[in-house]
């Protein structure tokens, strides 16, 4: 599509506008845009300055480090890892542990990925996963010897994998 002002060059940037319930769209090109003076037409926006302002840390206002850690599979430093937004290599995550977890539980919420199953079998694995929590729940009041809890995760485990087989 060609810019609606100058005809010339191709249509980039959609300008939409509602005043008083009526929409207008403006496709423009970008030197057009940059000349509408009503029009605040900046920088594109990078993806490293998208997830720095998700994780509340402002990108222009990083800090540099004199002594970072740099990881010796890769040779990535902390803060080429902050310009490029992703990791060199698995070591990094061992290196700079401490620094990403908080960025990834941001990001994702958990810290520990589960991944898809498939649904043929998300019963079964859902069992074997409750049958673990409760093993571990049930060797934790063993320990504090709370028999009557012990029995009754016994009793769960016992019905759970007599329903696996």
């Amino acid at each position: 599509m060609l810019c609606q002002k100058c005809q010339k060059r191709e249509a980039k940037i959609q300008i939409t506008q509602i005043v008083n319930s009526n929409k207008s769209v403006v496709y423009l090109c970008e030197c057009c845009a940059r000349g509408e003076e009503k029009y605040n037409i900046g920088s594109p926006l990078s993806i490293n300055d998208f997830f720095s302002g998700i994780m509340g840390i402002p990108y222009m206002a990083k800090q540099q480090q004199t002594h970072e850690p740099v990881c010796d599979k890769c040779g990535m430093t902390y803060s080429e890892f902050n310009k490029v937004g992703k990791v060199g290599c698995s070591n990094c995550y061992r290196v700079y542990g401490d620094r990403l977890m908080p960025l990834l539980k941001k990001l994702h919420g958990n810290m520990q990925y589960n991944g898809k199953i498939p649904k043929r079998i998300f019963s079964s694995v859902k069992a074997s996963s409750e049958i673990s929590k409760l093993k571990k729940q049930l060797n934790d009041a063993v320990k504090s010897e709370e028999y009557e809890r012990a029995a009754v995760l016994r009793d769960q485990i016992r019905e759970l994998e007599s329903g696996l087989t």
